[in-house]
């Protein structure tokens, strides 16, 4: 039944809510919403995958259903238990949870290779013993109908007698496949006898060498689909031309009064200055051109939790990109804004100083140490205050700096005041260099009656600029990773004969060992969300940050930086 609230029925509905409200006004599938999310493991999920995540887990919630985790384990010689348990942590990281235990294809080959032999007693199926070359060249093109095989015409007895030799491992790898007997002349050369099982002898992570015959995709998702009673069965837009073929093969398993699933396909989400090719991020994760599937530069659902991207973010990224019927590509600032909207709102903020370079207040008493309060998030009115030490002796960032200004810069030069953040106005009157001529302290002064909230009439003082600073005597060493996107190219896999890898950023990463941080936050635990005030947003890395040294990834900057650079060229 619709389960849709009046909020929810504000919304215009999506082209996949509009079959599916359809389906249940008619009384369709027993009134039931039943989806599946069936990932192969053969790698880690990326933004992509989460959009689909979202999509079939929010429906079977919307509607009243449920959704299933099947892994599609088809294909022993690339899959692994270590992407079975990566794909099941990313899935819960997003918030959802699936129907019951995991399901796998694996679990219905015993039902897949009976219903094979049946269709071989049908002659609907027929064992070919050509070449995975020969079989190629005959299939003709889009213009040519393909060529029969000459194994076609083998009797049903035949066929099920090499088929079960086939399942005992008596022929080599490559030697045969069982095809199905459909039209070789079809327009659509998919249905131009589809392999159903080829030969690998290859332990699989699930029934280990029980099998030697694997199903191909095509023959087990639509079976398993109908197997667990699935009712929409939402495939990316490249599966379109895969449909006539789910339904065929549908047509020979489907018995009347069952639940036959639907197959619907949706646009895949396309996003600029990344790859989505999980073949593409293999190369870079075995080359080292990241660190691992995890890099926070990668656009993996554990990489982009590394970063420090919130499920919630994420979530609210697929609900904006929505689900349309043609591809299209989305730009990489919207999934960035969704980020800072959502920590903007939830994010504390922290003094921390990137590259450091001393003030030394000299009108300030030698040896002092006040506390000043300053708010923990202005967007939050719960947040409350906290208290931060000043002193003689502070850091500021380098940046906020100049010896010799241009025309508008209000940040602090020789005689230009600037307020320190919830603190004093001070005034820059003179630097020391080192014997290169590099400045490393700015000698300045202060206004006593200044202070932020004193009351006093000079606290009010409106000055063009306010700075962030921590105390020298108190600040915190912390290591900082300023992480950007990968690639410096929005559409870095579309250049014909260019590699995907010309055009990789080198400056996606920059490490800065010896940032100055308030000591508030010393104890910060892994996975701890702070905005550097004025600099960003940061996370306490989930790995490699741990008590006496917090190491931040920059999740991404206060400003979309790169919509800047774009506009330029």
């Amino acid at each position: 039944m619709n389960t849709t609230t009046p909020s929810e029925e504000k919304k215009s509905l999506n082209f996949i809510e509009q079959i599916i409200e359809e389906d249940l006004r008619n009384g369709k599938n027993q009134g039931k919403v039943i989806t599946r999310f069936p990932p192969e493991p053969n790698g880690y999920l990326h933004i992509g995958h989460a959009k689909s995540i979202c999509l079939n887990f929010g429906l079977g919630k919307k509607y009243g259903g449920y959704t299933n985790l099947r892994f599609d384990d088809t294909n022993p010689e690339k899959e692994d238990l270590e992407y079975v348990n990566s794909i099941k942590e990313d899935i819960r990281w997003l918030g959802f949870q699936w129907h019951g235990e995991p399901l796998y294809a694996s679990d219905y080959f015993d039902q897949l290779y009976q219903w094979a032999e049946k269709m071989i007693m049908e002659g609907k199926a027929y064992v070919d013993s050509q070449s995975a070359e020969e079989i190629s060249r005959q299939r003709g093109t889009v213009t040519q109908p393909g060529i029969e095989s000459p194994y076609r015409n083998r009797t049903p007895e035949e066929n099920l007698d090499l088929f079960r030799r086939m399942r005992n491992g008596e022929f080599p790898a490559g030697s045969c496949v069982l095809r199905a007997k459909i039209d070789m002349a079809s327009p659509n050369m998919l249905l131009r006898d589809p392999i159903m099982y080829r030969i690998i002898y290859s332990e699989h992570h699930r029934t280990g060498n029980k099998w030697c015959i694997y199903p191909m995709y095509d023959w087990a998702h639509g079976q398993s689909d109908y197997i667990e009673g699935i009712t929409h069965s939402i495939c990316t837009l490249e599966f379109d031309i895969h449909r006539p073929l789910y339904e065929w093969f549908l047509d020979q398993v489907y018995e009347p009064g069952r639940i036959r699933p639907q197959q619907i396909e949706f646009a895949r989400l396309n996003l600029n200055y990344t790859v989505m090719s999980k073949r593409k991020l293999l190369e870079l994760v075995q080359n080292k051109y990241v660190s691992g599937w995890d890099d926070p530069r990668m656009p993996t659902i554990c990489g982009l939790r590394r970063r420090g991207y919130t499920p919630e973010s994420i979530r609210k990224f697929a609900e904006m990109v929505g689900v349309a019927k043609r591809d299209n590509v989305i730009d990489f600032g919207l999934l960035e804004y969704c980020v800072r909207e959502d920590l903007n709102k939830t994010a504390p903020r922290v003094m921390a100083v990137l590259d450091p370079i001393k003030v030394v207040i000299t009108n300030y008493p030698e040896g002092k140490v006040e506390m000043v309060s300053t708010e923990n998030n202005p967007e939050d009115p719960n947040a409350g205050m906290r208290e931060i030490p000043f002193s003689r002796e502070l850091y500021i960032e380098r940046a906020d700096f100049m010896e010799n200004p241009p025309k508008k810069y209000f940040r602090l030069s020789p005689g230009n005041e600037v307020r320190l953040k919830s603190a004093y106005i001070i005034k820059a009157e003179k630097v020391v260099k080192d014997s290169q001529g590099n400045i490393i302290e700015i000698h300045c002064t202060y206004d006593p009656e200044s202070r932020s909230g004193s009351g006093s009439e000079a606290s009010h003082r409106k000055v063009k600029a306010t700075i962030h600073w921590v105390s020298a005597a108190h600040a915190v060493d912390v290591e900082v990773r300023l992480y950007d996107r990968l690639f410096n190219d929005p559409t870095p896999d579309g250049h014909d004969g260019v590699d995907f890898k010309a055009f990789l950023n080198p400056n996606s990463l920059e490490i800065i060992t010896h940032a100055k941080m308030e000591p508030n936050f010393i104890g910060l635990a892994p996975e701890t969300r702070v905005q550097f005030q004025r600099l960003g947003y940061f996370v306490t890395d989930r790995y490699d940050s741990k008590p006496g040294k917090l190491v931040f990834n920059r999740i991404v900057t206060l400003k979309d930086e790169w919509a800047k650079i774009s506009n330029k060229e």
